[in-house]
């Protein structure tokens, strides 16, 4: 859509979502009047997400149609939005121009010098890291994405956009709805390819475009096979292989920090899992990309302070760790679970999956990939899907996920109503342990687990 972001009124619909979040404050940002609903919104008890979004001055409505009116000039959708939302059918009624989420960050994209992130899993931290390295060293960028900066947050932002003074804009890249193939920025990143949403020759060629449509560099990682058949030169891939560009070895992990060498540099980085350490080194190669060197990014990543939900540490008592995490497919489930074994004698594992298409789709994977991972004395539960509405086929749900389980001989159990969970784990709990708690798209996950810290001491 030509100019579109010469408008100067926007109506976000589903305003709540991490990804429609991010494009309203970075418009608000810039000055535009913005607006936006979202079903989940109420009056009272209002959630973090729409009391921080009314703090930077954009209105909140509930998903009835009250909040369009005749200074609207743009009505942006998901995907997910079907058409027999009420906000789309007055915008119809209005003749009011509809464009998606994935349109408008392209339009804001082709205005700036984008780097972009994609693949199928890490995205959000790999963005944060990139941001976080040339926020440190004063480049001024700007940021899209899909996960809060703890950063960012503690200065009363939601936390998951900013609007920075220089060319630069840092954007996480979803290829979930097909989307990656709008962008064309002039650095990418390919995390990995794992069948999430879409089967791999999909994924592939999806990602094919992607690079296809990068301006300058495009970087891969060189331990997937996948990825490594799309790389452009070894000099831009990064990974453990010996013939990586960007090379990390020496990897440990000590409570919650890990350090590895980059090209012989010693990186630090706050944070757990080699996954981790994966995703710092695609962040040092798209900085170098900029003209940043391995020894800045470095020093950069040794104040990351993380970002929302991503192996975030909920608290600490008696040796018990508390963690939560965005894991929601088969690959960030196991590396997240890695993650902790690295420290725990054992890991209280509880998963809630967040839809009945998704789980349906990755339930063989999701059996397979736990059941190999779990150690003999590790424990897994899952809860009953999470049902954000829509039309959707419920025949299968977390019970047949655990029933499967148990016939690999893992140590598993269903938990139908996920606040029970305090009480089975108050009763096994000892020094040692690690409680993983997993899961996406569910606003209130944060909050349980908070609430599942307070309930277990």
């Amino acid at each position: 859509m030509k100019n579109i972001l010469q408008k100067n009124n926007f109506f976000f619909v589903g305003i709540a979502g991490t990804g429609m979040s991010a494009i309203a404050q970075y418009l608000r940002g810039l000055g535009k009047n913005i607006s936006g609903s979202d079903r989940i919104f109420v009056n009272e008890n209002k959630l973090p997400i729409q009391n921080g979004l009314e703090d930077i001055g954009i209105t909140c409505f509930f998903q009835d149609g009250s909040g369009i009116s005749s200074q609207t000039e743009v009505l942006v959708v998901s995907t997910a939005i079907e058409n027999t939302n009420p906000e789309v059918k007055k915008a119809l009624e209005l003749n009011l121009p509809i464009i998606k989420r994935s349109e408008l960050l392209a339009a804001i994209s082709d205005e700036k010098y984008t780097i972009a992130i994609g693949g199928t899993s890490g995205k959000s931290t790999t963005t944060a890291m990139i941001f976080h390295i040339l926020q440190t060293l004063n480049l001024s960028p700007s940021l899209i994405t899909g996960a809060g900066l703890t950063s960012l947050q503690k200065n009363g932002l939601p936390g998951n956009a900013y609007v920075g003074e220089s060319e630069y804009l840092v954007i996480e890249a979803d290829e979930s709805d097909g989307s990656i193939v709008g962008y064309k920025p002039q650095i990418s990143v390919l995390l990995n390819i794992d069948r999430d949403h879409k089967e791999l020759d999909e994924l592939i060629t999806l990602f094919e475009t992607y690079k296809t449509n990068t301006k300058n560099i495009f970087i891969v990682n060189n331990n997937q096979k996948e990825t490594k058949e799309l790389k452009q030169s070894n000099l831009y891939t990064f990974g453990t292989d010996t013939d990586s560009g960007f090379r990390g070895a020496n990897f440990t992990q000590k409570d919650f920090a890990i350090s590895f060498t980059c090209n012989d540099c010693n990186v630090n980085v706050p944070s757990i899992g080699k996954h981790n350490m994966e995703n710092a080194l695609a962040a040092i190669a798209a900085s170098h990309a900029l003209g940043i060197a391995i020894e800045s990014s470095a020093k950069a990543l040794s104040s990351f302070e993380g970002i929302y939900r991503r192996t975030q540490l909920v608290g600490k008592f008696n040796d018990i760790t508390v963690i939560d995490d965005f894991a929601h497919n088969p690959a960030e489930i196991r590396a997240a679970l890695q993650a902790c074994q690295i420290f725990s004698k054992r890991v209280f594992a509880w998963f809630q999956p967040h839809g009945f298409g998704p789980l349906k789709f990755m339930q063989d994977e999701l059996v397979e990939y736990i059941s190999q991972t779990l150690r003999i004395n590790d424990v897994f539960y899952m809860s009953d899907v999470y049902y954000a509405g829509g039309t959707v086929d419920k025949t299968i749900n977390s019970d047949i996920i655990i029933e499967a389980l148990k016939i690999k001989g893992s140590q598993v159990y269903y938990i139908k109503d996920k606040y029970e969970l305090s009480v089975h784990l108050k009763e096994n709990l000892m020094p040692g342990d690690t409680i993983l708690l997993m899961g996406a798209r569910d606003p209130f996950l944060n909050e349980f687990a908070i609430d599942l810290f307070n309930k277990i001491q």
